[in-house]
């Protein structure tokens, strides 16, 4: 599902706000209102509802603050999701990861899917173009660090966090798309799995798909249901880093 942002930021405020150039003065300060509380309020909301039900106006009355005093520190929404997108990278751990450039990479993607399944609105908010934040700058300069000593050029070591990222972020979109369709249909993947079994013996019988029929059945015991997201996402990640390491033994292979 590519990203539902309906409104692209100003740069040069979106940037302003993002490395808090500056902070804005008014009597809404008396309230103790700042950036900070008005994004962590705005992803409170986001948490709960999600993206569709965040507005300035609603930011405003859970600070019980009016909406112009919200804009007298963030100018708009586009602006606000940048800031909350950077604020929930800000909870990523920084502390070195033991073990060699595999494991580090595999703290990594679950440290990743972790904040996507607390912040699942950011599936939705981020784009191919990066919220150019000082916790962002953190992160990818604390995820570098995992490759930064196995022989890899800098492009390389660039591509190779995109690549597990990619796969976090798919797999987590995948999984939060599990979750909403239990909500939308009042189904589990489970009951709806049970929902379709009659009609599977009768037609996908294994006599005219034998190979459909038998892989179908396996996978479907094995998850359950028609997907399984956990499995998806380790088996995945394993073969990503199967992938790096074929790259990462032939730069060790070369004089």
């Amino acid at each position: 599902m590519a990203s539902e942002r309906k409104a692209t930021a100003d740069p040069a405020r979106s940037l302003a706000i993002l490395w808090r150039t500056r902070e804005p003065t008014s009597r809404s300060a008396g309230q103790g209102l700042s950036v900070d509380r008005i994004v962590r309020a705005a992803i409170d909301i986001a948490d709960a509802e999600g993206l569709d039900a965040l507005t300035m106006r609603r930011v405003g009355e859970a600070l019980g603050v009016g909406t112009m005093s919200v804009y007298t520190y963030v100018p708009g929404k586009a602006e606000l999701v940048d800031v909350m997108i950077d604020t929930a990278y800000g909870e990523m751990p920084r502390s070195a990861v033991e073990g060699d450039w595999r494991a580090r990479l595999e703290r990594i993607a679950r440290d990743n899917l972790a904040l996507y399944q607390r912040h699942r609105w950011m599936l939705r908010a981020e784009t191919t173009r990066p919220v150019l934040g000082p916790h962002l700058v953190a992160k990818y300069d604390h995820e570098l660090g995992a490759v930064a000593d196995i022989g890899l050029t800098d492009v390389e070591m660039d591509a190779v966090l995109t690549l597990v990222l990619g796969h976090v972020k798919s797999s987590a979109r995948a999984a939060s798309e599990v979750v909403d369709l239990e909500r939308e249909t009042g189904m589990t993947d489970g009951q709806w799995w049970q929902s379709h079994a009659p009609w599977l013996e009768t037609f996908l019988t294994a006599d005219r798909y034998p190979t459909a029929s038998r892989v179908g059945t396996a996978a479907g015991q094995q998850h359950g249901g028609a997907y399984g997201p956990e499995y998806a996402f380790e088996f995945g990640l394993q073969r990503v880093l199967d992938g790096i390491s074929v790259v990462v033994a032939e730069r060790a292979a070369t004089p």
